[in-house]
């Protein structure tokens, strides 16, 4: 596996910083390619348990090279705060094992206060932002009007810079919410405190990432969240405001010229999603709080309790194929032990038997989704499968979404 990306089929947390740590003994180098502090990646290892927000999951790996891609939101404040805690964990971080790319554009304090005040005035209507300042962050970069981690390098053109956003940015913040603007002493100060912790981290990581591609080094490309978060194949609105699909890491890592050999499309064993939008197969009540509590389903940045619900395979097939995925890692089946049988978010026949639920043990050495959704022994053509309610444990259902619409033709 020269190049390999590993992925979420589904909305994220479905595993993969735990992939990524695990595979990283085949790896060289590690990138993160999009996203920004708004997810976290769980890695437990010897040194403990650790959700990383925005440093790549490869940090844990001696001779590893990290790196920080122009495609993430880099937000300096809660970057060196994260690099810190590893620290007092034992964790080694220098300029040596992590390097942000100097194309990255920075996080402003701003970007959180208007993610705060735009979800407060969406009110019953909000995204389900993390308020982390995802979305402000790339509306101002793809405006042009954000700073690019290189800028920190040159202290006095990164103030000029600032003090030309300030004015634009301020207007929004006083004219279209009636929030307090920022003052430029303000600015400063963050950018001197947090700025030059991160300073000595930038690099031209795309001159760094050619030469490991000449050199016949192994690179690890990772994403945040899942394809069903995607901004463009996502279930739009109720995406993230990058693209953390496979396709898209080349572009964000700084290496547009790779190529992926591997992409690991990874999977959990039943499905749970944070925030809002389209969740046909959300369960509620007891049955909810149960597997929730068994998978330890809350958010890895936020603490909030994740929506829960069977795996779903319509989803699930319109993720691998949004990724590419040339394997599946299947995770948290374990989780599941204390059921007797698999529930799916899906109407089947198993050996000719009707049945929402699929058992722990298969019931023939070969079975395949079939057509009008059912699994049978041997396994004919592959066919489609579209969702059924799921009575009292399922949300109420009349008719697929939007996005289930396209994935079920």
């Amino acid at each position: 596996m020269a190049n390999c990306a590993i992925v979420g089929i589904n909305w994220g947390d479905e595993g993969k910083g735990r992939m990524v740590d695990y595979l990283t003994d085949h790896f060289d180098v590690v990138v993160r390619y999009q996203g920004g502090g708004n997810a976290g990646h769980t890695v437990v290892n010897d040194k403990g348990k650790f959700a990383l927000h925005l440093l790549p999951s490869g940090i844990f790996r001696e001779g590893v090279v990290n790196i920080l891609g122009n495609g993430v939101a880099l937000d300096c404040e809660n970057l060196y705060n994260e690099i810190e805690t590893l620290r007092a964990a034992g964790v080694a971080i220098t300029p040596e094992n992590l390097k942000v790319s100097e194309r990255a554009s920075l996080l402003l304090p701003w970007h959180r206060e208007l993610d705060a005040l735009e979800e407060a005035r969406l009110k019953d209507k909000k995204y389900g932002s993390t308020k982390q300042g995802i979305a402000p962050f790339y509306s101002d970069k793809y405006q042009k009007k954000t700073v690019l981690a290189g800028e920190l390098l040159h202290p006095e053109h990164l103030k000029a810079h600032l003090a030309d956003l300030l004015e634009w940015k301020n207007l929004t913040l006083t004219r279209v919410y009636g929030a307090k603007g920022y003052t430029m002493d303000e600015l400063t100060a963050w950018i001197d405190d947090f700025g030059a912790k991160i300073r000595p981290f930038v690099a031209n990581t795309t001159a760094l990432l050619r030469e490991a591609q000449a050199n016949g080094k192994r690179i690890l490309f990772e994403a945040q969240l899942g394809a069903l978060r995607d901004l463009d194949y996502g279930i739009y609105p109720y995406t993230t405001s990058s693209n953390a699909i496979a396709a898209y890491a080349p572009v964000g890592s700084g290496l547009p010229t790779a190529k992926l050999d591997e992409v690991v499309g990874v999977v959990k064993a039943y499905s749970s999603c944070v925030g809002e939008g389209p969740f046909t197969c959300e369960w509620f009540g007891e049955e909810a709080e149960k597997l929730r509590e068994a998978g330890g389903e809350y958010g890895a940045k936020t603490g909030r309790p994740r929506r829960v619900g069977p795996i779903d395979l319509v989803a699930t097939r319109y993720g691998v194929e949004m990724q590419g995925a040339t394997s599946i890692a299947l995770t948290k089946l374990d989780v599941l032990s204390y059921m007797d049988k698999i529930p799916l978010c899906a109407h089947y026949e198993i050996d000719g038997v009707q049945t929402d639920d699929f058992p722990l043990t298969a019931p023939s050495p070969s079975w395949s989704i079939c057509p009008a959704g059912s699994v049978t022994s041997p396994a004919p053509a592959a066919g489609r499968i579209c969702p059924r309610p799921r009575g009292a444990m399922s949300n109420t259902w009349s008719a697929p979404s939007a996005a289930t619409s396209a994935m079920c033709p």
